[in-house]
C-alpha cells in the first residue's frame, strides 16, 4: 500500500476598497484568480505516478481524504459572509473553466441545455465541497462556521502516470476592507499498484492517454 500526499498553501484574500474586488498576497504564488477581481480562486499541481505506470501496473485506489487545520476565518467579519472549498483529484486535467463549472454543477449528468459538469464521475477519483459561513454569533470572532460538507467521487484506478489535484475557493464577503484567510490543505490517496491482464491494461492505459492529450498543461 502507498500513501500519496499532495499539499496546497495557504492563502490570504483581501477584499479593499471597492465591493466584491478581492486581490492575493504577492507570498502565495502558487495560487490564481481568475476572471479577476472576483472571488474565484484556484491552486493546481499533480501527483506524479510515473515510478509505478512504468512498470506496466494499473494504480487501485483504496481510500482519498482531505486534512486543513481549522476554518476559514474573516476580519473584520459580518454575519453571512461565505467561503466554499472544492478539494478535487482527477484522472482528467482541467481547465479553470471546467472547474468553474464543477463547483456548480458537480459531476452530475442530466444537466441543463448547454451545461457541463466538467468531469465525470468516471474521471472524478475523489472530490470534497465544504461551505463555510459566518453567523451572528461568530461574527466578533472571525471564524467561519461549517454548515455543509459533501463529498464526490468513484476512486476508479488509473494507469495514467498523472492525478491532478485542485483546490477551489469562492469567497463571497459584505462591505469593503476585509481579509479573508484559508489555511493549507493535504490530500491524500492510499493505493496499491497491481498487474493486469493485458488487454484491460492497454484499454486502461489508451483511455488515460486519452483524457491526458484533452487539455493537459504544465
Amino acid at each position: 500500500m502507498k500513501i500519496m500526499q499532495k499539499e496546497h498553501g495557504y492563502i490570504v484574500m483581501s477584499l479593499g476598497g471597492v465591493p466584491n474586488q478581492y486581490t492575493i498576497g504577492s507570498s502565495q504564488s502558487n495560487w490564481v484568480q481568475t476572471n479577476p477581481p472576483n472571488g474565484f480562486f484556484v491552486s493546481s499541481t499533480y501527483f506524479d505516478l510515473a515510478g509505478l505506470t512504468q512498470r506496466e501496473k494499473t494504480l487501485f485506489f483504496k481510500g482519498a481524504t482531505v486534512q486543513q487545520i481549522g476554518n476559514p476565518s474573516i476580519q473584520p467579519a459580518s454575519a453571512g459572509d461565505l467561503c466554499i472549498l472544492y478539494d478535487i483529484m482527477s484522472s482528467s486535467p482541467m481547465t479553470n473553466a471546467d472547474l468553474a463549472s464543477f463547483s456548480g454543477n458537480g459531476n452530475f449528468s442530466g444537466l441543463a441545455t448547454g451545461a457541463t459538469s466538467g468531469l465525470t464521475f468516471d474521471q472524478t477519483i475523489y472530490a470534497r465541497r465544504r461551505e463555510y459561513v459566518v453567523s451572528v454569533d461568530l461574527a466578533a470572532w472571525g471564524s467561519m462556521q461549517l454548515v455543509s460538507d459533501d463529498q464526490l467521487g468513484s476512486l476508479n484506478p488509473t494507469a495514467s502516470d498523472r492525478v491532478y489535484s485542485y483546490r477551489v475557493i469562492t469567497v463571497v464577503a459584505s462591505g469593503t476592507n476585509k481579509d479573508i484567510t484559508v489555511l493549507s490543505s493535504r490530500q491524500i490517496l492510499s493505493a496499491e499498484a497491481r498487474e493486469e491482464e493485458e488487454f484491460e491494461y492497454l484499454m486502461r492505459l489508451k483511455k488515460s492517454y486519452e483524457l491526458q492529450q484533452s487539455h493537459d498543461e504544465d
